[in-house]
């Protein structure tokens, strides 16, 4: 007998196949039929006039700490998604020193824009090594399956002490070599691979750059190395430099070095080189060519910041005017703001320089809305909308902000969207070495709310669309289970067919959508946080059981810590 029969629905089985009416069966956690079920099952749902899809697998998240608290992992358990790898950007928390705890809690802290606060209180720091550290997440019932990854701050601050975080110091070949053991035993534990960082935008709460920004070609080679030694695993990288052929030389040499194992690296699209994606793309191919597996990560819309008057930034922030209030709850600072008298001196003053980079583009700064536009128009810009209201951006910017009780958000996008639209993102997501990635679930908590990448790219690109072309349903599924599932060496997850692991959504395409962002303090030491829900997710299943529907939690924690790569099932 099946443990559950979902009958009727248009199965998108994730293999970019055309869709089509089926039943689908399971049992013991797998799906063991596809097509037409004749048998009993103990459970049935009716999937007519849904879509039955894999589960989203989502590549690029910063759960490493809130995975030892939050059992659900919430927002991405609110977006289909059912397995998430995470300890990308060469952040995460082992391996850790004793009494060193703050340092990787001030790296996190700056590069992911997580409340220090609420890790120091959350995090129970019960390991010491990565294989101890993914013991610890083992011990812990989650809503959705996890891995892990090592992450090249942490291994080097571990290796090498503070002089891991001096961009003047370089390991020894003793210090090398001692990295390379810790990547390769952390891999032969159950990591998904290795992540480093060398991008300027990563640095610590108090400023320091990260440690791997300066990491030289001996290291990374010696590191890849060791991931080869390992016989499995993947590399990801974040990096500034990727106009530079040098660049692309250095992260094919770490291919080579290690043996031949997959390496990922963030695509994105530069307002200073519009066209830049085109060459990033043309380097991928050519390496593909030589047999060398690169891959490209692109976000689903741009990467910008959100602002208001609870999130981390909004354009008055550095008015004098303004910081007198600051600190004041919600509701009074509100009705301070709304006296005329306050509102003349905060408009009377000027933002520091940094801050009129940052948030006082107001060309650049559009309102949210309701539902949320992330694909907005040079017309709705607060610019615009101000000369057309004649009146000045910054009086337009202070009044939006009031907006629901100052619960009101603004919209900056800063990468891929050069040319005021999405277009290049559409070309990037249809090469065929790129996968999508990049929304950071659990992290960013006071600025960007991107983990409902896996949501906004079926919706707005399959179904929503307005400014331009859409994409096929088929390969926007494709793309966020097979592909993303295929790129970390999850071979049993991210399709529909016999032997396939039955992760499952039901999805009601009509109410496809994403509400707003909100400000919930639901972390540790009452941290803030932007979560996102998401609506038309009718059900998710994970490994057979129903863990959400309509968005709320069954209470079912299926989810189990994977340990490395997962073979095919020998009937898929």
């Amino acid at each position: 007998m099946l443990d559950l029969a979902i009958r009727g629905g248009t199965l998108i089985d994730g293999s970019g196949a055309p869709r089509r009416t089926a039943d689908v069966g399971i049992a013991d956690g797998r799906i063991v039929s596809v097509g037409h079920i004749d048998g009993a099952a103990r459970r049935v749902i009716d999937a007519n006039g849904l879509w039955v899809t894999p589960g989203w697998v989502d590549v690029h998240t910063h759960y490493d700490g809130q995975v030892t608290w939050d059992a659900l992992l919430t927002p991405s358990c609110w977006h289909g998604v059912t397995t998430v790898v995470m300890g990308n950007c060469g952040v995460g928390f082992a391996p850790v020193r004793p009494g060193t705890h703050d340092y990787l809690i001030k790296l996190m802290e700056g590069v992911e824009d997580i409340p220090g606060t609420a890790l120091a209180e959350g995090i129970d720091w019960t390991w010491e090594s990565f294989p101890e550290y993914l013991d610890a997440i083992a011990r812990k019932p989650h809503a959705i399956d996890v891995g892990a990854q090592v992450p090249h701050g942490a291994l080097r601050f571990y290796v090498m002490g503070e002089r891991g975080a001096d961009h003047e110091a370089v390991p020894t070949a003793e210090e090398i070599a001692e990295m390379a053991r810790l990547v390769r035993e952390g891999v032969l534990a159950g990591a998904f691979g290795f992540t480093t960082s060398r991008t300027k935008n990563h640095r610590t709460s108090d400023g320091r750059f990260t440690p791997s920004l300066t990491a030289g070609a001996d290291e990374l080679l010696g590191i890849s190395r060791g991931l080869g030694e390992a016989g499995r695993g993947v590399f990801e990288v974040v990096t500034d430099h990727l106009l530079e052929d040098r660049e692309w030389d250095l992260l094919r040499d770490m291919v080579r070095a290690s043996g031949g194992r997959p390496l990922s690296v963030s695509l994105v699209q530069h307002d200073a080189r519009p066209e830049g994606w085109r060459d990033q793309l043309r380097q991928l191919a050519e390496s593909n060519a030589a047999g060398l597996p690169l891959r490209g990560q692109v976000a689903s819309r741009a990467i910008g910041i959100v602002l208001g008057l609870e999130a981390t930034v909004n354009p008055f922030l550095t008015h004098p005017s303004y910081a007198k209030i600051a600190a004041l709850p919600l509701a009074e600072r509100v009705a301070r703001m709304r006296d005329p008298e306050v509102r003349r001196a905060i408009l009377a003053e000027e933002p520091s320089p940094g801050m009129r980079m940052l948030a006082a583009r107001f060309d650049r700064l559009f309102p949210l809305g309701d539902p949320p536009n992330y694909e907005p128009e040079a017309s709705d810009s607060v610019e615009a909308r101000a000369r057309a209201r004649g009146t000045t951006p910054q009086a337009l910017a202070y009044d939006l902000l009031l907006e629901d009780d100052g619960h009101a958000l603004l919209y900056r996008p800063f990468l891929n969207y050069a040319d005021g639209n999405l277009e290049a993102i559409r070309q990037m997501l249809q090469d065929p070495y790129t996968v999508p990635g990049l929304g950071d679930a659990g992290a960013h908590c006071g600025l960007i709310c991107d983990g409902s990448f896996p949501t906004y790219l079926l919706q707005h690109w399959g179904l929503a669309r307005s400014r331009g072309e859409r994409l096929p349903i088929e390969q926007l599924v494709r793309s966020q289970t097979h592909d993303t599932a295929r790129l970390v060496g999850l071979d049993d997850r991210g399709t529909i067919g016999p032997g396939m692991k039955a992760d499952v959504n039901l999805i009601e395409p009509d109410a496809l959508g994403l509400r707003p962002p909100r400000i919930v303090h639901d972390l540790p030491a009452g941290g803030k946080r932007l979560l996102q829900r998401a609506t038309g997710y009718e059900t998710t299943i994970q490994s057979g059981v129903v863990t959400f529907i309509r968005g709320e939690s069954t209470g079912e924690l299926p989810g189990t810590l994977l340990r490395g790569p997962q073979p095919a099932p020998a009937r898929a």
